[in-house]
């Protein structure tokens, strides 16, 4: 799988290419999950995100298809003990309906054959008036984001789809999704926040 091949430098790509997305990226996850919420991460990669979440967060189960992924985030989380990691698919989703205050998924969405599966399994987990915070690279928007997406490409990454900002608000409405709130993370690949309230 190409994800458990990439897992040892993607921190790489985020931190150090990306750095000024990345920490904005943080900081907005973070803002957005509340102290007594139980979260559930899809995709969560090599554990970036799962860190900040962890810190404020009751309760977070992280998960990813990647074992590679896994493996790094097991190694950011090991001094939390209020993280569980699962290997888990996020076209299906193995938990109860309305189980989660908060559902995240970061960078992911592009990646997918069938969003609209992911987008449906996301909201059936995720309790009435809870919500669904999903932030996906926008790298249709700057010259030098489409340099760094043709990269990953090449290394292969298979993009199913790639957003600006606009294209980003059609693909929920194609789906009936309501988003609440957009935000804008800049930097070198700025990254669009899609917060919507599971009613």
């Amino acid at each position: 799988m190409i994800w458990d091949k990439l897992s040892p430098f993607y921190d790489f790509f985020e931190t150090a290419y990306n750095g000024k997305c990345f920490k904005g990226i943080a900081k907005e996850i973070k803002n957005h999950v509340n102290t007594d919420d139980t979260v559930l991460e899809c995709a969560c990669g090599t554990g970036l995100l799962t860190v900040p979440m962890a810190e404020k967060c009751k309760e977070l189960i992280a998960t990813d298809y990647s074992v590679g992924m896994l493996r790094q985030t097991k190694k950011k989380v090991a001094k939390f003990d209020n993280v569980k990691l699962e290997q888990v698919s996020i076209l299906e989703l193995p938990f109860d309906d309305n189980k989660f205050d908060t559902v995240v998924a970061a960078n992911v969405i592009h990646l997918l054959d069938d969003p609209g599966l992911a987008l449906s399994e996301m909201k059936r987990v995720c309790k009435a008036n809870g919500k669904l915070i999903i932030p996906t690279y926008i790298n249709k928007s700057k010259k030098n984001s489409m340099v760094a997406a043709k990269i990953l490409e090449k290394m292969g990454v298979d993009f199913k789809r790639q957003f600006d900002l606009d294209s980003y608000k059609e693909f929920f409405n194609k789906y009936g999704v309501d988003v609440k709130e957009y935000l804008i993370v800049e930097g070198r690949m700025p990254c669009a926040f899609a917060i919507i309230d599971n009613n």
